[in-house]
């Protein structure tokens, strides 16, 4: 929740696209400019589109596929989303994630259902996607699929927000589902944002409000994207070592850092690391609140208090 501004909100990506501008006059510009990025990036990295880029890859059989700049783009950030957290947020999620259910749009996901017989293990790992971007390729082996979801969400917010305060001449904020980037001027007070479980929740739910005025903020967990199969439950954050939903006592992990999109690798990392979240964000020297199943909080040194 954003409590300065006048919010315009739009479906986008599966989610909902919100954009404030700090001089509301000037928030058309804006948000043309926000639905440009956000209709590049669905076109190019969508995994359930049969038209994407990305789906395209997937289908390829492991032949390279010339693709567009976005998705060499948005692979090259997924990649080094990867690097930088030694795997532990892999985009070789994609064939673990049709597996576990996770294979259409979550709208369309049932909710429960008859037990899974699967057998899961490692996912494939990033190393085995090759991308050759002077000549505009990307290829991944017969049987692997490309998820770029913990990536190309919070990487649109980034885009979207530089592309909206040039258009508009202004501060700009751009929420994609909770994944927060801004760009330009911030208002004097800075943007305040209210951090809880769901980007939805009012300003009543529990949470923090925080000062934003460069960079990014973006929040991942385990309650919002899940399902129910056999009654066991599972979410989409996957565990690179066993190829399902990760085993984590965090409900939610909010990041924030210099750019939405390494708030959002750090938030995705956190919730999969589980035990070993809090030491790995202070040792990169980030600022975080990890929300456990019971509710409790912990924050990083470099997180406000309440």
């Amino acid at each position: 929740m954003i409590t300065c501004g006048s919010p315009v909100a739009f479906p986008a990506l599966g989610t909902t696209a919100v954009v404030v501008c700090v001089d509301d006059r000037r928030s058309e510009a804006a948000l043309a400019a926000v639905q440009a990025e956000v209709a590049a990036v669905d076109a190019a990295c969508s995994r359930f589109r049969e038209d994407s880029d990305l789906q395209r890859v997937n289908a390829a059989g492991g032949t390279a596929v010339v693709v567009s700049p976005v998705l060499v783009e948005a692979v090259r950030v997924a990649l080094r989303a990867a690097e930088l957290t030694d795997g532990v947020v892999d985009p070789t999620v994609g064939t673990a994630m049709g597996v576990l259910g996770y294979d259409r749009d979550f709208a369309s996901v049932a909710a429960t259902g008859p037990a899974l017989s699967i057998t899961v293990g490692p996912l494939p790992g990033w190393r085995t996607v090759a991308v050759n971007a002077a000549v505009g390729t990307v290829r991944v082996p017969a049987g692997v699929s490309l998820d770029l979801g913990a990536t190309a969400k919070a990487w649109c917010a980034d885009r979207a927000a530089a592309a909206a305060a040039a258009a508009s001449g202004t501060g700009v904020l751009v929420s994609l589902g909770g994944d927060v980037a801004v760009a330009g001027p911030p208002p004097p007070d800075g943007w305040q944002v209210r951090v809880t479980d769901h980007h939805a929740d009012g300003d009543d739910a529990p949470g923090q409000t925080v000062t934003v005025r460069v960079g990014g903020l973006a929040t991942s967990g385990v309650t919002a994207r899940r399902w129910r199969r056999g009654g066991r439950d599972y979410h989409h954050l996957i565990d690179p070592t066993t190829g399902s939903s990760a085993e984590s006592p965090w409900r939610t992990v909010s990041v924030a850092a210099g750019t939405c999109v390494d708030a959002n690798t750090a938030s995705t990392a956190a919730v999969i690391l589980g035990a070993r979240a809090p030491a790995w964000l202070e040792a990169h020297g980030l600022a975080a609140r990890l929300v456990g199943r019971d509710g409790a909080v912990v924050r990083t040194p470099r997180w406000p208090q309440d």
